[in-house]
């Protein structure tokens, strides 16, 4: 088996990169996507919480059961902000992992393009080579015939 050229290993290097990157940004999307269904959660838990306190307020509430809602609600806003900078984070990194994974695959490209035309390269070195000892051959059968000709 012949040894790599460096251009193999740079091609095999740049996919391995390319691959790793995409799996980085595979596991970064998803966790987004987790992030992004949490908040959905709390603020729905908010809008639900909220519709029972109104409910609760029209039907009378308590100072000191107002007051329990009142503060549950400044809590479950800090946790819906909290999650909302959670997730601003996570796009940012999500953002930051398809910037890697588009240089890598850039990368990977512009070594392939490099491979395909060393590739092409060396098939038209053996088909000129591999034509012009067809060439040779038949001129040197043509020569042979020429003079077997001569001596009858």
């Amino acid at each position: 088996m012949s040894k790599p050229s460096a251009l193999e290993t740079l091609l095999e290097l740049a996919q391995t990169r390319t691959d790793d990157a995409a799996k980085r940004l595979g596991a970064l999307h998803t966790q987004g996507v987790h992030m992004e269904a949490k908040l959905q959660l709390l603020l729905q838990y908010r809008d639900d919480y909220c519709a029972r306190f109104q409910t609760l307020m029209q039907q009378g509430l308590t100072a000191s059961g107002w007051r329990n809602y009142q503060e549950f609600l400044d809590k479950l806003d800090a946790a819906i902000a909290q999650q909302q900078e959670v997730l601003v984070s996570t796009q940012q990194r999500v953002a930051a992992g398809r910037v890697a994974w588009q240089l890598a695959k850039r990368t990977f490209n512009s070594y392939d393009t490099l491979a395909q035309r060393h590739l092409r390269s060396e098939l038209l070195r053996t088909v000129k080579r591999e034509q012009q000892e067809t060439d040779e051959h038949a001129g040197n059968a043509a020569a042979r015939q020429n003079s077997s000709h001569k001596r009858t």
